[in-house]
């Protein structure tokens, strides 16, 4: 199983909306995906963070796949791709880690 954590920090402004709504639809569109992509196995988005984050983001995502293959096919689905070219141009910064469990 793998597990994929990406976490996102927004431009203050961008696509005509402030950074706080960039984030809103950003973890509408990838929440919208459950269901929806065979191998996404869970799913979960945040823009809500504890009091000991110790990292910058104002967007959050954890999900599991079966294998590197699922992970794979969920990057390159449609319906990923297209929250994909949204983020990009609300971002200012990525980071990712995958690992297996």
């Amino acid at each position: 199983m793998i597990k994929h954590i990406v976490w996102f920090t927004l431009k203050e402004e961008a696509e005509g909306a402030t950074a706080a709504e960039n984030a809103a639809k950003a973890v509408a569109m990838l929440r919208d995906l459950e269901g929806k992509i065979p191998s996404l196995k869970t799913l979960d988005v945040s823009m809500e963070f504890a009091a000991t984050t110790t990292e910058d983001a104002q967007v959050i995502l954890l999900s599991t796949h079966d294998d590197e293959a699922g992970l794979a096919d969920y990057a390159n689905d449609p319906l990923h791709v297209a929250c994909v070219d949204f983020i990009k141009k609300v971002i200012s910064g990525r980071k990712a880690i995958d690992f297996v469990v």
